[in-house]
């Protein structure tokens, strides 16, 4: 398989981004234990977003990695997708909303390029996974993937991309012991491994 890897742990303010890195090597090593070709892009650097295009239409899966900013994407990840998927109309990633003239009404986001492509995501947080999960507490029990990222799924899903897995660090700011990042170093690797060898049993 074809995998492309964007790091979107952005440099800027106290964020120097090293996390986000670390995750991308531990994603680089994994997949080539299996053989599989990737390719890597990193948000901070300069970037040609028609050359960024054929990297989406080369790869089987996407892989993005990001930490949440003020329950968004950072702001260098954002721009990155704006102008890649700005020029991926008509070429690769979307043809138009999906809807027609006819029956505006009806089939909105159902004209991505990209179906038969997969994406798989982690993000890292400052908040402990307790925020998402306690009653009473910040998120209102409500998941990462169903809260804050629903509208990244909704992006992806409008390219016709397919959702594969998600792995949320959390606590990675207060809480980021060397035990820590040890522990999630082995689930995140072996929870990858899992949504690999998943696909490729679908192949």
């Amino acid at each position: 398989m074809n995998i492309f890897i964007i790091n979107g742990g952005q440099e800027f303010a106290h964020s120097g981004g090293t996390f986000n890195a670390t995750i991308t090597n531990w994603t680089v090593q994994t997949l080539l234990n299996y053989g599989f070709e990737t390719r890597v892009t990193n948000v901070n650097d300069t970037f040609d977003p028609m050359l960024e295009v054929e990297n989406f239409k080369w790869a089987d899966i996407i892989v993005y990695h990001f930490p949440v900013w003020w329950f968004q994407v950072p702001n260098r990840l954002k721009l990155y997708i704006d102008e890649v998927f700005t020029a991926g109309h008509n070429n690769g990633i979307y043809k138009n909303d999906g809807r027609s003239r006819r029956n505006p009404a009806i089939n909105y986001g159902r004209g991505g390029l990209m179906h038969g492509k997969k994406y798989f995501v982690t993000t890292s947080w400052n908040a402990p996974d307790t925020a998402f999960t306690l009653e009473g507490e910040f998120f209102d029990q409500r998941p990462v993937d169903e809260g804050i990222l629903f509208g990244f799924h909704k992006m992806n899903q409008f390219a016709g991309l397919e959702h594969i897995g998600s792995f949320h660090f959390h606590d990675m700011e207060k809480g980021a012991t060397q035990e820590r990042v040890t522990l999630y170093e082995r689930d995140y690797k072996q929870y990858l491994e899992a949504a690999i060898e998943l696909e490729n049993q679908l192949l």
